[in-house]
């Protein structure tokens, strides 16, 4: 294959796909993270309990994106990729629109309907990153493919820190939820110009079974990278889910007046921002995906080990680990694109749809084992003892699923 010069990578790297991509990732990323960093100022508002109502809310918009990751995935198998990047941006965009009117609605069974809400934005956000990702990875030549899933990640990831900031100026947690809806009904509109896959649309019109999840549990060893692919992605969420969405619950057993969960997610995903960008460069280099991950799973593995036994008694060390703890966990980008390059292009959106929404859809299981061990251990031995299980699952799977740098895309299952 000839060389690219120069102005023909940028050219690829920076492509209509690539940047709606990375522009829909951000809103998606935006909406994802808002309510953790709205969640004790909206209950409290609201008169609910924080941590009770919060933990079920919370779980709740998991749950959806675990349901939503199966059914974008089908959908962008048999319907193509722009279908769910339409679809899924305005179910998401519409739910976040309603939460900021929570506060006008009737008091009686408030966490239910806010719940509700939660799982409905959930639905719609489970399909923006894979639909993303695989478009991408079928537009952009191979040896471009793990830069431009970056650039996207690296990109979008920002829209945590734009979610922060945004609920500090905005003047009220309400209108944050406003201006997300509005920002993805924007985009929407942006996306009447961008282009369906060649690669899918060259298999649109042929008689081949498309889009079926349950294949994934037929075949042993389609079922076997199919895990593999979900555990590379655990520590990701069990540091967002547990680490920085739960961080005021370490405060008093660190030695630490009270630390914000908005500001630790923010602080993570600066950290995730400059983490995704450089993965992919990371993987260029080094010609593989799977050791830039097991490289930067070493990373976070040694920054949670100092977060919670290395004396982190003040606010700002635990924001700093959070930066840390971001950037080790910045292969989100990475982990997405190994998945959609182990699978065939009949499942490819299936797969990469489905396994970043399973990760995240497993938070709700991690939450539980910690809450659970938190009637025997205290709490930083309670994180530490998850994060055990997470990250030898995740080292397991990234040193055996197979290598996939340069490995053509135009295949099916």
């Amino acid at each position: 294959m000839q060389e690219l010069s120069l102005s023909s990578k940028l050219k690829y790297i920076f492509s209509i796909p690539v940047i709606i991509s990375a522009l829909g990732y951000f809103v998606d990323i935006y909406d994802l993270l808002l309510f953790g960093i709205v969640r004790i100022p909206s209950l409290k508002a609201l008169g609910l309990n924080p941590d009770a109502d919060g933990t079920f809310i919370l779980n709740c918009q998991m749950v959806g994106l675990l349901i939503g990751g199966v059914f974008w995935g089908i959908f962008g198998d048999k319907k193509g990729r722009l279908s769910v990047l339409f679809g899924s941006i305005l179910v998401y965009s519409l739910a976040n629109i309603a939460c900021g009117f929570l506060p006008y609605f009737p008091k009686e069974h408030l966490v239910y309907q806010y719940a509700g809400l939660r799982f409905i934005a959930g639905i719609g956000l489970a399909g923006e990153l894979g639909a993303g990702i695989t478009l991408v990875s079928e537009s952009l030549p191979k040896n471009l493919r793990a830069i431009g899933t970056s650039v996207v990640a690296g990109f979008g990831l920002m829209g945590a820190v734009v979610a922060q900031l945004t609920v500090e100026l905005a003047g009220g947690w309400n209108i944050s939820y406003i201006i997300g809806g509005i920002m993805g009904i924007m985009l929407l509109i942006l996306r009447i110009s961008v282009s369906e896959s060649g690669i899918y649309k060259n298999l649109e019109h042929k008689n081949i079974s498309k889009g079926n999840f349950l294949s994934f549990f037929t075949n042993k060893d389609r079922l076997i990278r199919y895990l593999k692919c979900i555990a590379v992605g655990l520590p990701t969420w069990y540091c967002i889910g547990i680490l920085a969405v739960l961080a005021n619950q370490f405060a008093p057993e660190l030695g630490i007046k009270d630390i914000n969960p908005g500001k630790a997610i923010m602080w993570a995903y600066v950290g995730i921002s400059v983490g995704d960008l450089l993965s992919g460069f990371i993987s260029h280099a080094l010609k593989s995906r799977k050791m830039a991950i097991f490289y930067m799973l070493v990373f976070t593995l040694v920054g949670v080990a100092i977060m919670l036994f290395g004396n982190t008694n003040t606010e700002t060390k635990y924001y700093m680990f959070c930066v840390w703890l971001g950037f080790g966990t910045g292969y989100w980008a990475m982990f997405v694109t190994l998945a959609a390059e182990q699978f065939g292009t009949n499942i490819r959106n299936t797969a990469t749809t489905t396994v970043p929404n399973m990760v995240r859809g497993l938070v709700p299981v991690m939450i539980f084992a910690f809450d659970s061990l938190k009637g025997h251990f205290p709490v930083v031995e309670s994180a530490a003892i998850v994060g055990v299980v997470v990250f030898g699952l995740a080292f397991y799977s990234s040193l055996t699923i197979s290598e996939t740098h340069d490995r053509d895309l135009e295949f099916t299952e």
